[in-house]
């Protein structure tokens, strides 16, 4: 029987993207090992280093097609706004999400053991939900456009775009999720203002229910949720929301659970006819970028879900049960986390402990 293989595209990116994804890649070499599959990693150089050299693109004109046969995609962060705009750093995300049909974002928010919210009296366990993001749709279309730019008279429009069908699979795919979790689905809508758009998603709502008896499903306005992931975050188990409505919640809720640095994520394509992306949710940091203080733990995480998605599923629970032993010590945290350590140590001791 052949050993089971994988291809993985490595794209450590910018700031503490290379960072971080160090020590993912060892973490990934270190539990293929011992559940006796192999990773074949292949790095690419992309980023705002590669902009320089190459007239300011921070990719070739044909990623995607160098991309396209690996099984799946690593990210560290994108983004140096001293050497290139954000949108255009980040143009290429957005494209591998769309292009690879990655509609659906997975991002966790689990208040872990050893971890403190920034939220008074909340324990571990108190906060444990995912936001189910579109990420195909929505305002990150790039539909629309800009006249006279620079001028008094200029003018910008940014157009939303919703598809019954992109709406429906999102919900479902969170409905299908929540009957394996909690059984409780909440949607995000803004149906008060959004007369158009988010109207039709309060209608598809209302259109699906009523397949999944089983789970308890509402709405609730994005501001009010944003303010209710404040006031109650242990209410929620799985939230559905459109591409910026997602993106913003997903931050809130990562901040809810100790630090950025925690929080994995997953860009995922549900039929897997091009590969999925697996990222930390944090950004470049450029300020603390070289100093090799990055906590390297959400990307770790998002290197399980991606081991997960491709069916190791005893691995990836191992470095979950590893990453949750090193924060439950305590002894061993980046500078986030209130620790010293940097970013290799806390690699080193997440290896230690997957051998224990």
């Amino acid at each position: 029987m052949a050993a089971r293989r994988y291809r993985i595209a490595l794209y450590p990116g910018d700031g503490i993207g290379t960072d971080v994804t160090a020590e993912a890649a060892r973490v990934l070499a270190g539990v293929s090992r011992r559940h006796g599959f192999f990773v074949d990693t292949t790095a690419v150089p992309w980023g705002c280093l590669w902009a320089r050299e190459h007239g300011g693109h921070p990719v070739p004109a044909d990623f995607l097609e160098h991309l396209r046969p690996f099984d799946a995609i690593f990210l560290g962060a994108l983004g140096m706004p001293a050497m290139l705009p954000d949108h255009v750093t980040l143009a290429p995300l957005i494209r591998m999400r769309q292009e690879f049909r990655q509609y659906v974002c997975l991002r966790p928010a689990v208040l872990m053991p050893g971890t403190e919210s920034p939220l008074a009296d909340r324990k571990p366990g108190d906060v444990d939900m995912v936001i189910v993001r579109e990420n195909s749709e929505g305002e990150y279309t790039g539909a629309g456009g800009c006249t006279h730019a620079g001028s008094p008279e200029e003018i910008s429009v940014q157009v939303a775009v919703h598809t019954r069908r992109g709406v429906e699979r999102i919900l479902r795919y969170g409905f299908e999720l929540a009957r394996r979790r909690r059984q409780c689905l909440t949607m995000a809508t803004k149906s008060n203002a959004l007369n158009h758009s988010m109207v039709m998603w309060d209608r598809i709502l209302d259109a699906v229910r009523g397949d999944y008896p089983d789970v308890q499903a509402g709405k609730v306005h994005i501001d009010a949720l944003a303010m209710l992931f404040v006031r109650t975050p242990e209410a929620f188990d799985v939230v559905v929301a459109s591409n910026l409505f997602g993106d913003i919640l997903s931050d809130l809720a990562g901040a809810l659970v100790g630090s950025l640095g925690l929080a994995p994520s997953a860009n995922i394509n549900p039929d897997r006819d091009c590969p999925s992306l697996f990222e930390p949710v944090h950004g470049s940091a450029p300020d603390i970028a070289g100093q090799g203080v990055a906590n390297p733990i959400a990307a770790i995480r998002s290197a399980a879900m991606m081991l997960d998605f491709l069916g190791e599923t005893d691995a990836a629970r191992e470095i979950e049960r590893a990453v949750a032993d090193n924060l439950r010590h305590g002894s061993v945290r980046t500078p986030d986390l209130a620790g010293t350590a940097t970013t290799v140590q806390v690699g080193n001791d997440i290896l230690q402990r997957l051998s224990d």
